[in-house]
């Protein structure tokens, strides 16, 4: 490949970091990675053992959704969102750092510590979607400009009395937004000793705003995502910050399934997602149906007269099941692969509305 054209690449590379894929046959010799790989001998070997990989510590604080002031019967559990807690052993994290494994979150002592902590039983979301990780990396150099800005900051606003809003909280990492499936299990896979910032914001009912502190590494935090305005903001002070983000369902086929594909959709094999998304769904369904079925034979054997509007309300519940599929599977030729855009963002339709007004 000529000069000319990875100078042109390079160009579009800084111009589009969100959805430009880097041809790794041209990259410069001189970059060099920012997080060094995983060490031969650190890496766990064999299948996913709970007696050396988990290290549960519940957490001090599990906050409800009555805590947070939001309407009742709002999401599939009582629970909004649990302190950070230990879960994995360092070897564990090893593991994971070094690739995402599937079977240490389909694991059942792993599924019934999640469970636990969420207040309702859940399951990984399906095969193709057990997890994403983030990952967040800086030079030294740009950490010690963190630390500085933010001691200068910090100095301002104690010699002009003043408390403004924190160097941190002042650009979030994602804007307010909920999440894609019912519940999240993050899991911090980074040293974060040091880090400034980091914590998850949560919107309460009455619009306050509740932080919960980033977890440690080996440590998580479970969140019913779903349901809850929340945004992550900037870690600072350090180099890097992975994280591991599982998503979760309902097991139960009798609890509402809100899980949408916004997100997923743009940067997936389609027809695999689609298969096993409509696969899961329609198990839930034909488990729905099989328990309605057995309910009217027994009724009748017994004798009992058919109750037709509670019939009438199961037969909507699932003409609704069938629409949110149905509007979830979009077709090929009208999803924009490789963009996700920020219509998932909470202000992204406040920002159109501004927008509209304005321009009347």
């Amino acid at each position: 490949m000529s000069t000319t054209t990875q100078e042109q690449v390079l160009q579009d590379f800084m111009m589009d970091t969100t959805s430009f894929l880097f041809p790794i046959d041209i990259m410069p010799s001189s970059w060099k990675p920012v997080i060094e790989p995983v060490a031969a001998d650190k890496v766990a070997v064999g299948d996913f053992d709970p007696k050396k990989h988990l290290q549960y510590e519940p957490p001090a604080k599990i906050h409800t959704m009555a805590e947070l002031n939001l309407p009742e019967n709002t999401g599939i559990s009582p629970v909004a969102v649990s302190t950070p807690f230990r879960l994995f052993t360092d070897a564990a994290v090893h593991r994971m750092r070094s690739e995402v494994l599937h079977k240490d979150w389909k694991h059942p002592e792993t599924l019934s510590i999640i469970s636990k902590i969420a207040g309702v039983d859940l399951v990984t979301a399906m095969d193709f979607e057990i997890a994403h990780v983030n990952i967040s990396v800086k030079s030294e150099e740009q950490k010690a400009e963190e630390v500085q800005a933010i001691s200068e900051k910090k100095a301002f606003d104690e010699d002009e009395g003043i408390a403004g809003c924190p160097y941190e909280d002042d650009k979030p990492i994602v804007n307010w937004h909920k999440d894609s499936y019912p519940f999240v299990c993050v899991t911090m896979l980074s040293d974060c000793k040091s880090m400034i910032g980091g914590e998850t914001a949560l919107r309460t009912g009455n619009g306050e705003i509740l932080k919960v502190r980033g977890p440690e590494i080996g440590c998580a935090v479970v969140l019913q995502g779903r349901y809850i305005e929340h945004q992550a903001l900037r870690a600072l002070g350090v180099t890097e910050r992975i994280t591991s983000v599982t998503s979760f369902r309902p097991r139960s086929p009798n609890l509402p399934d809100d899980t949408v594909l916004a997100t997923v959709r743009p940067i997936s094999d389609l027809p695999e997602l689609y298969s096993q998304y409509s696969e899961y769904r329609l198990e839930i369904l034909e488990e729905r149906v099989r328990n309605q079925l057995r309910a009217l034979r027994d009724n009748r054997r017994d004798g009992r007269k058919v109750n037709i509007e509670a019939l009438k309300a199961f037969f909507l519940q699932q003409e609704k099941f069938l629409a949110a599929m149905n509007k979830e599977v979009i077709e090929e030729t009208l999803v924009q692969m490789g963009n996700v855009d920020d219509s998932h963002l909470l202000n992204y339709h406040e920002d159109n509305e501004n927008a509209k007004r304005k321009r009347m």
